[in-house]
């Protein structure tokens, strides 16, 4: 079951199949969509992509970490993650 991951170029032509509009037209569209996401979840924000899911940042605390190659221990600053909840009907999707 471990495929490659689509690349961006068959995500545009698939996207230009889909919606039936020119790969030049779909990937202005998915550069866009990446663009407004990012905007979006830089600035603190939360983007929430019908079907998909919800992509949000996260702050994380300042802590202590183990580095396992020498079992040593390092103080790790605080720090923003980006995370994405998937939406339950993709969930109940592929788990059909």
């Amino acid at each position: 079951m471990a495929t490659k991951p689509m690349t961006k170029a068959q995500l545009v032509a698939a996207l230009a199949e889909e919606a039936g509009m020119d790969k030049k037209a779909a990937a202005s569209a998915l550069d866009a969509l990446t663009a407004i996401v990012t905007r979006e979840v830089t600035n603190g924000g939360a983007v929430n992509l019908p079907g998909i899911g919800k992509v949000f940042c996260r702050e994380r605390a300042a802590r202590t970490v183990r580095v396992p190659g020498t079992d040593r221990t390092v103080d790790k600053p605080a720090d923003k993650s980006v995370k994405v909840t998937i939406s339950k009907s993709l969930k109940d999707s592929v788990n059909a």
